[in-house]
């Protein structure tokens, strides 16, 4: 018996919103590597249309043959394709609209768009559940890194105690920058701006909300739970300054940015907020634009997954990953459960994280300054583990550094406030929280 050229498999049509840098890339890495994507896939996967705002700007990538739509909701719902890729970006507007009327149509969505799923990401999942349509977002979240399919399907055995990482290449790459030259913020994100790795307006990455994305999402994988963005408590890196970092160093520890989710019997905590972590921490050594994400599981124990965080080529990589699993028949509910069965989060508030602090405190040198501070750590029952004092200057300000034995946030923050108080000390305090991860 003899295969017609007919018997081939049906290549699997992919239609693709958005063909910015990552999309761009999204289609060249599917010309590049089409003969191994087949044979991973078990048949070709062919871009057969694309929209973008502007169809006569050059692009580096080949679009001869394929179909061009000048309306990307109106490619998801009619294009002759058998998934839709959404790489505009944001949580509503176009990229809303894609998702939504690919759902409709009953097409396969691959997105790589962390603000709509942190939004969103509930609501969708049990749209395109409704539909019987896969969703996919590897991409989303940590760029190149698989983590959403680690949490999924290769950690699915474990009762997971926490998912914590550096979700933000650009804060990890200003933080590594001033503690490896001494530079302070604004200086170092200035030359982040001028070497592309963050934006003109860099609020999105600096003051930790691309993070608490990324966290938002981990937390639904990691604990069943649904995406909600609104527990996250979010802080960004602006106030941090190079004495802070030398101090850091002088302790044993290093400043990251950290996203951190974990489930306490009170609740389930999800925080993004500069942290000291230990230096022989496994996150202390990620320097530069990279990300790094850990799980921690009761059978597996301690797993990282690193790698680069953003670029065309590591989340075109993620993009294409899961256009292999649809051509391949192979789907997971996006979140890890049924979205019924995705319970509301019970979020643990960060007053009532317990833990360990750093403080700094500008103070006049003075005699009897040390004195009011002990008495009001004493009143709010919060012990001091250290104190580090550089230089006298007998009635100069000079700097202070108290670490906080492990306390109630709700506490050690009525201390300081407190403490802010005292005439002597004449800026407001640093406070910065230690994990010992």
């Amino acid at each position: 018996m003899s295969h017609s050229a007919d018997s081939a498999p049906a290549p699997f049509r992919v239609a693709v919103a958005g063909l910015g840098t990552v999309g761009a890339a999204t289609v060249q890495l599917l010309a590049d590597n089409a003969g191994l994507i087949a044979a991973r896939a078990g048949r070709p996967v062919e871009v057969v249309a694309v929209s973008a705002r502007d169809h006569n700007r050059p692009r580096p990538c080949d679009l001869t043959g394929i179909a061009w739509f000048g309306d990307a909701t109106e490619m998801a719902a009619r294009a002759e394709c058998d998934a839709v890729v959404e790489l505009i970006g944001g949580s509503e507007g176009v990229a809303r609209a894609v998702t939504e009327a690919a759902i409709k149509a009953g097409r396969p969505v691959v997105s790589a768009n962390k603000a709509l799923f942190a939004h969103h990401g509930w609501t969708l999942a049990q749209a395109a559940e409704a539909a019987g349509v896969p969703l996919a977002f590897e991409a989303a979240v940590a760029g190149g890194i698989p983590i959403l399919k680690a949490l999924r399907e290769g950690l699915a055995a474990n009762a997971l105690d926490s998912v914590y990482g550096l979700l933000n290449g650009t804060c990890n790459y200003i933080l590594s920058t001033m503690r490896d030259s001494g530079r302070d913020f604004a200086d170092v994100l200035a030359e982040a701006q001028s070497l592309g790795y963050a934006e003109a307006d860099p609020s999105f990455d600096v003051d930790g909300v691309d993070a608490a994305h990324k966290l938002a999402i981990l937390t639904s994988l990691a604990f069943g739970t649904q995406v909600n963005l609104d527990a996250v408590h979010v802080e960004g890196i602006r106030e941090i300054t190079a004495l802070d970092i030398a101090f850091a160093e002088e302790l044993g520890y290093r400043i990251k940015l950290l996203g951190l989710a974990s489930a306490t019997e009170a609740g389930i905590e999800q925080r993004v907020h500069p942290t000291m972590i230990p230096a022989d921490a496994p996150l202390a050594g990620v320097d530069g634009v990279f990300n790094a994400v850990v799980a921690e599981g009761d059978a597996v124990g301690r797993v990282v997954l690193e790698g680069p965080g953003a670029g065309a080529g590591p989340t075109a990589s993620a993009v294409v990953a899961d256009l292999i699993d649809l051509a391949a028949g192979r789907t997971a509910p996006p979140f890890g459960l049924p979205a019924a069965h995705l319970r509301p989060l019970d979020a643990l508030p960060v007053e009532r994280r317990r833990g360990s602090y750093y403080v700094r405190l500008t103070v006049l040198d003075r005699p009897g300054v040390f004195a009011d501070i002990a008495a009001i750590l004493y009143e709010e029952e919060v012990s001091m583990e250290s104190i580090l004092q550089r230089g006298r200057n007998p009635g100069d300000a000079v700097p202070v550094v108290m670490t906080l034995h492990d306390t109630i946030e709700a506490a050690a923050r009525r201390a300081v406030d407190r403490i802010a108080q005292i005439e002597a000390v004449v800026e407001t305090p640093v406070v910065i929280r230690i994990e010992h991860l």
